[in-house]
């Protein structure tokens, strides 16, 4: 059965189809930012670090309650990018010489820049090929080898609307005595994770896609377990076991993932993607995905013989790729004068149907693609 939440958001057109992208706010937020941001800086007299800080515990526990773990496992930060940067300098088996490190050529670019350039020149960034078939075990299971220190794995490859076989590959990365980090930020609130079943060492992700919580609010979780071995780099006063005790001759971590927290923390997009991802996370992942996949079904029955992303739901991300050859550019065109937002990558077009989408928005998508065809 479809949800029914359409009102709840701010939509400006009959097709919003790129919460791949960016996903579209709840009517609530901005009442919502101003009441956590604004209220207490403007009608207080005291300083607002109080009530800001409580923000953050917001965040916290609404990724708590989105994957099913606990709020002292997760950190605030800026972006992925950062968040990976951090980890993976703070484990000195990745640091010493010989160290590998093993990923998809499809994972987001940005990660393999940042593992390059935060681990040391001897460390080997192992790739599975492109051409292999990443919701495959056995492609996985071929390259994960003793000598491996750190799997990468995207939950979701946004290019190729592909779905890691996490089930497989962490308990294997496990078993092999690797580290094992998740990457969710094309999955985060449309595709079930349980990081109490999973048990991973480490996850980092945004909220900016389909959590609808702008830029910004990034996030990272840390394994309890493998908390002691992590030693951040990058610090500063928050991440120290007492932030206001102020001597600067004694640093010591703090006891929980916020070692990996830095500076004077921003608070402003934590304020918007608390609010957010407790109504998604009130809902629950496996709702989303349920309306996500059935609201797809339709588009791949009609199009299959365009569809480049996989047939099997268990495979897909939420994300469906088409390609129409020498169509391409007209059909895209025709689209946005009808004013239905997708995109396109090097594989086709791309198509990511939210809560906030009903079967008139797959409707008109498909109609304007068969007029175009």
């Amino acid at each position: 059965m479809l949800l029914n939440v359409k009102q709840d958001f701010c939509l400006a057109g009959p097709g919003y189809l790129l919460n791949h992208s960016v996903g579209r706010p709840l009517k609530s937020t901005e009442q919502a930012f101003k009441q956590a941001f604004f209220a207490p800086w403007q009608e207080s007299g005291r300083e607002p670090w109080g009530q800001w800080l409580g923000v953050i515990d917001n965040f916290t526990a609404a990724l708590a309650s989105l994957f099913n773990g606990q709020p002292q496992d997760f950190c605030p930060q800026v972006n992925l990018s950062s968040a990976l940067t951090k980890l993976v300098m703070s484990l000195d088996r990745l640091n010493r010489d010989g160290a590998v490190v093993l990923m998809s050529e499809i994972d987001f670019p940005s990660m393999g820049f940042a593992l390059k350039k935060a681990l040391p020149a001897s460390c080997e960034l192992r790739f599975i090929p492109k051409g292999l078939d990443v919701t495959d075990p056995n492609v996985w299971d071929a390259h994960i080898c003793a000598d491996v220190d750190l799997v990468f794995v995207s939950h979701a490859y946004s290019n190729t609307g592909q779905q890691a076989p996490l089930a497989q590959i962490i308990p294997l990365a496990r078993e092999r005595g690797c580290l094992s980090l998740v990457d969710v930020a094309q999955s985060a609130g449309i595709l079930p994770l349980d990081l109490a079943k999973l048990q991973p060492d480490f996850m980092i992700g945004s909220s900016v896609k389909w959590l609808c919580s702008g830029p910004g609010a990034a996030y990272l979780w840390v394994n309890p377990a493998i908390l002691p071995q992590c030693q951040p780099q990058d610090v500063g006063w928050f991440s120290h076991e007492n932030p206001f005790e102020f001597d600067i001759h004694d640093f010591r971590y703090h006891p929980t993932a916020l070692r990996f927290w830095g500076g004077t923390p921003s608070i402003a997009p934590y304020a918007i993607a608390a609010h957010s991802i407790h109504y998604f996370a009130n809902i629950g992942s496996q709702a989303m995905r349920e309306h996500n996949l059935q609201l797809m079904e339709s588009v791949v029955q009609t199009l299959e013989h365009e569809l480049v992303s996989p047939w099997e739901a268990d495979k897909r991300s939420g994300t469906l790729i088409l390609q129409f050859g020498e169509r391409q550019a007209p059909i895209m065109a025709a689209l946005a004068a009808a004013n239905i937002s997708v995109d396109a990558r090097s594989l086709g077009i791309r198509v990511s149907p939210h809560i906030y989408n009903d079967e008139a928005d797959i409707a008109k998508l498909l109609e304007v693609i068969k007029a175009h065809r």
